[in-house]
């Protein structure tokens, strides 16, 4: 798609416009700045990247210092502003009165509930299959970890005790994971996991189908669907939890899914199972994890994403020894690819929001309203 030609500003322009060569050149002037669209860029700068965006005709992009947090930002930038590139929108997002598009450089959007922007009509995407790859590849390194306790092994190494217990002699050939999701992050672990000799179930609200008009990493994934060896369907949890050696969340926080692993969840997981959350914290009920975890209604857990940022020190998570806590680093954001594919999916939506295509990553008005 890189370095297509698109149409110039002026030949957009609505049915019945007029266009001739005999136009002044003041008035072809303030024709072509009536269809140019102001872009405003609230992310860290990558050079290649920013010359791609220049280069397409009918822009005008403006950076600011980009800052992981929400903030207030220039009134005279966010004013014109018709595109937005950030990671969170800016608390003076009401005054950005010609926006017309956003794009977030994170997988999830429970930052925008209450922003009005599907009221407005404003478009959102998000930058789905950014993250795919290393959060497959930490939630089969935290299985690898679990099923072999590997924290075990290294406190017998720094006790120097010499153990060959048959907990760290286990293998992941043969287990059976399950994702409770099946979108990116779900279709390459079930990738990773078949390549392993795992066997995949899926739980999925509306069964599992092909990916369309979704940015995935070349060679990842299963946009078609065919990898699942088992799909269940909302209403048959107890029978897909029942059979899994790890439970992998992977599905975004929502109003729906705040809380939807609880007591019978954790209970009805065989008690050889582990948990495994790269996903939100608060999708698990905290008082029922804890209990599960103590009681061994399941084996252990590796959490990534937790109930307070950052996890306080007495917080009873830290010191169970069948937890991995991570501090929120599945998703690798400060890698060397992260940037290249947050921006490459920014230039790509910009490209097809000017020419009329459909974007990659667009979220829908019952998304973005928190009814999904």
């Amino acid at each position: 798609m890189r370095g297509r030609r698109l149409p110039c500003a002026m030949c957009l322009r609505p049915p019945g416009s007029p266009h001739s060569e005999s136009e002044s050149p003041q008035l072809l002037s303030a024709r072509k700045l009536e269809f140019m669209k102001n872009i405003l860029v609230d992310m860290p700068l990558l050079p290649s990247e920013l010359e791609a965006l220049h280069a397409i005709p009918g822009v005008r992009v403006q950076t600011v210092e980009p800052e992981e947090r929400v903030r207030s930002l220039p009134s005279n930038l966010v004013r014109d502003a018709q595109v937005l590139f950030c990671t969170f929108p800016p608390s003076n997002l009401a005054e950005m009165e010609k926006l017309e598009l956003v794009q977030v450089s994170t997988a999830g959007y429970d930052s925008l509930f209450g922003l009005k922007l599907a009221e407005r009509g404003i478009r959102v995407a998000n930058s789905l299959g950014v993250f795919d790859a290393p959060i497959a590849e930490w939630n089969l390194a935290m299985m690898v970890n679990l099923a072999r306790d590997v924290r075990g092994m290294i406190r017998n190494q720094e006790a120097a005790r010499w153990e060959r217990l048959p907990v760290h002699q286990s293998e992941l050939r043969g287990s059976v994971v399950g994702t409770w999701g099946y979108g990116g992050i779900g279709r390459e672990t079930a990738r990773l996991s078949k390549a392993l000799g795992m066997t995949v179930h899926v739980l999925a609200r509306h069964g599992v189908r092909p990916r369309r008009q979704t940015y995935c990493v070349p060679g990842t994934g299963d946009s078609e669907g065919v990898l699942p060896d088992h799909v269940f369907l909302e209403g048959q949890e107890s029978d897909f939890l029942s059979s899994l050696d790890f439970l992998v969340l992977a599905m975004p926080l929502t109003g729906r899914t705040r809380g939807i692993v609880g007591e019978r969840e954790l209970q009805a997981l065989p008690r050889r199972a582990f948990l495994l959350n790269p996903a939100r914290g608060p999708l698990v009920q905290e008082q029922a994890l804890l209990k599960a975890l103590r009681q061994g209604w399941i084996a252990g857990a590796a959490l990534d994403t937790h109930y307070q940022y950052p996890l306080p020190p007495e917080h009873p998570l830290w010191s169970l020894p069948n937890v991995i806590l991570t501090p929120h680093i599945s998703g690798a954001s400060h890698s060397r690819r992260f940037l290249g594919r947050v921006w490459e999916i920014f230039v790509e939506n910009v490209r097809r929001f000017i020419s009329g295509q459909p974007l990659w990553n667009e979220l829908s008005a019952e998304q973005l309203l928190d009814r999904t």
